[in-house]
């Protein structure tokens, strides 16, 4: 059994800040990449954010610059530091992570951006 679990969503005003964790557990190994994707309502899930396990990021060009994802593989967690929030950042986040073999994603966790 794996279990991806994300945390930190919330509301939060135009310039603001959030800081959003994702912890993978149990039987996972050979971790490739994890990642943030976000999804607003009546849009296609997007990604947002990526990092290898040797620490190669890429970002969406909507967030660079603002948002920075970082990663501890010791504790095969990834998180997402969201600088300068605008509305339009307003989503369902969720967590990916890729192993050698499969793909898990965790529940979401809500982003809400007052203008």
């Amino acid at each position: 059994q794996v279990q991806v679990a994300e945390s930190g969503g919330g509301l939060v005003q135009t310039g603001g800040s959030l800081r959003l964790s994702c912890a993978a557990s149990g039987r996972i190994v050979n971790i490739r990449s994890m990642g943030w994707y976000r999804q607003a309502p009546g849009n296609e899930r997007e990604v947002v954010a990526s990092i290898t396990s040797g620490g190669s990021t890429n970002y969406a060009d909507s967030v660079k610059g603002r948002f920075t994802i970082s990663r501890d593989n010791a504790k095969n967690t990834v998180y997402l530091q969201m600088n300068n929030l605008k509305p339009e950042d307003t989503a369902v986040y969720y967590c990916r992570v890729i192993t050698i073999v499969y793909s898990y994603w965790g529940q979401g966790t809500q982003v809400t951006v007052s203008s």
